[in-house]
């Protein structure tokens, strides 16, 4: 676990979370402790399971094998069906956070209560589609929202502009109930769209091809992003 957490964190801070699934594979360990030598705060940690969403990508033993060489903050986002069935193995394997989807068939507030009770912070997302109205009920009891700015599973894709409102209500909702809450957001984040959502009230950006594929390296990145 990292020495840091996120909830130690403040929620006006800008944070980067970039996503190992743009890094080399090949060079995991080294392209991690790049990123971290680049002044990223989190690393994201994208779980498919090939049945939430339509791609499969890393698991438990990949979190695992990277907690020995990072002091990031694992920031793991799991795209699965039963969350609730694998938050003490993540827990186990070196997640400092976990955040799940509302449309999961895990209950929400039993969900949080669990990984809360694993020392983990908690947070939720939603797809898209979805209306934030569906986890506002929860947004006083977690560490915070993540906001997919595309469609969950794939890499690659364009921002979706319209998430920008989507943002700004959760915002003004955590203003209301929860001020430190942090805002993630993930997909299609680069230069320019990192500054529409840290205008619309998020603070922790998820960034892939972005970062790890910037032609003039990762600390580059990390000063445009920021």
């Amino acid at each position: 676990m990292s020495k840091v957490q996120l909830n130690q964190l403040p929620s006006d801070q800008t944070i980067l979370s970039p996503s190992i699934l743009a890094a080399d594979f090949t060079e995991l360990g080294k392209e991690v402790n790049m990123a971290a030598e680049a002044g990223v705060e989190l690393l994201h940690i994208d779980v498919m399971d090939g049945h939430f969403v339509p791609n499969i990508s890393i698991g438990i033993p990949v979190v695992k094998s990277l907690r020995d060489k990072s002091d990031l903050i694992f920031d793991v986002h799991l795209m699965i069906t039963n969350p609730m069935d694998y938050l003490e193995d993540f827990a186990k394997a070196g997640a400092d956070h976990i955040t799940f989807h509302v449309e999961s068939h895990s209950p929400v507030k039993e969900t949080i209560d669990a990984i809360k009770e694993l020392g983990l912070t908690v947070g939720l997302t939603l797809k898209p589609g979805t209306s934030a109205e569906e986890l506002k009920p929860y947004i006083a009891d977690i560490d915070m929202v993540l906001v997919m700015t595309v469609e969950p599973g794939f890499g690659g894709q364009k921002f979706m502009t319209d998430m920008l409102e989507k943002i700004k209500q959760i915002r003004s909702w955590a203003n209301e109930s929860n001020p430190g809450l942090h805002i993630e957001v993930d997909g299609g984040i680069n230069k320019d769209t990192s500054k529409l959502t840290l205008e619309a009230g998020a603070n922790v950006l998820v960034a892939g091809t972005a970062f790890f594929k910037h032609p003039e390296g990762m600390s580059k990145a990390a000063e445009e992003l920021r």
